[in-house]
């Protein structure tokens, strides 16, 4: 049974197999993870690979969980404070879209307005591709490069009484590039 398909238009694009296995099947995915200390909820880091190679397709994300009577306003809310992922832009990674969870309406009877919120347990994922160029590539060495992806989420927690103060947590994931194996088959066991 076929249950997606996951096409590359571009062969120098490529999801890696624990990406593809992270998105089909969460709980078989091998994330990293990094718990980060964050008022009014719990926080963590993900990544869906440690080791990269050019043109990969990398997933970062962060797990948030909020307590029972918490929330935090979903993006296209108007005049709050709404959750974002930002990630600081590198020259040798580009960013994709960020993907947000549905949000659900929340009715707040102090102010009489119902607005997107989320609420229990969500994650925010950030798609980025690893440079491909040969130049990229060739700059990695034999042993490749650690790179440290900088980042922070933004975000105003609430609950059935209050805001709490808009708070912003850094966060960092690491990954280890690779170059790409470019060494030819020996000759003898070439197919002529």
């Amino acid at each position: 049974m076929i249950r997606e398909k996951f096409f590359e238009a571009k062969y120098r694009e490529r999801l890696t197999g624990n990406d593809v296995l992270s998105r089909m099947f969460p709980e078989l995915g091998e994330d990293v993870t990094d718990t980060v200390q964050a008022p009014h909820l719990q926080l963590t880091a993900e990544q869906s690979d440690r080791v990269s190679f050019p043109g990969n397709l990398v997933t970062l994300t962060a797990e948030v969980k909020l307590p029972a009577d918490v929330h935090v306003y979903a993006r296209g809310t108007k005049g709050y404070k709404t959750v974002k992922l930002a990630i600081d832009s590198m020259p040798d990674f580009e960013l994709r879209r960020t993907s947000y969870p549905p949000a659900k309406d929340l009715y707040l009877p102090a102010i009489k307005e119902t607005v997107p919120v989320f609420e229990g347990a969500f994650q925010i994922r950030q798609d980025m591709k690893v440079n491909s160029t040969a130049e990229f590539s060739n700059s990695l060495g034999p042993d490749g490069k650690m790179i440290t992806i900088k980042g922070k989420l933004e975000y105003q927690a609430c609950d059935d009484k209050m805001c709490f103060m808009p708070a912003s947590v850094p966060l960092e994931w690491h990954l280890q590039d690779l170059a790409l194996d470019r060494q030819r088959a020996p000759d003898d066991i070439r197919h002529k």
